[in-house]
């Protein structure tokens, strides 16, 4: 399977993950001229933007630490575009989730940046 395939694969199951908790997901792969957010969804008054780790073995890390401070702000930018693009202002409550996958386990980190 490509990477891409593979990318897919998870991020479809972390959407499943994410709406079995209440989540409602509103975009997937939304791409601005400085980047890209997985996932887009509504959690409760939440709008949140979630970032997907998928790591087949820890012999690379933890799919978590993979989501430094260059990528934090990369998805950041990507965030005020999407809301800029929505015509929403920066009074919607907002939020950035990460969910790590490791193997067959899956870890969800709400506000993680």
């Amino acid at each position: 399977m490509n990477r891409r395939a593979l990318g897919k694969e998870y991020e479809d199951r972390a959407a499943a993950f994410l709406e079995s908790r209440g989540y409602k997901i509103l975009e997937r792969n939304f791409s601005s001229p400085g980047g890209e957010i997985d996932l887009i969804a509504r959690d409760g008054r939440y709008l949140v933007f979630v970032e997907v780790k998928y790591r087949a073995d820890a012999s690379r890390g933890n799919p978590l630490e993979a989501v430094g401070p260059a990528k934090q702000e990369r998805i950041r930018r990507t965030a005020a575009w999407y809301l800029m693009k929505k015509g929403m202002t920066q009074d919607v409550p907002c939020r950035f989730d990460v969910v790590g996958i490791l193997g067959k386990e899956m870890v969800l980190v709400a506000d993680a940046f």
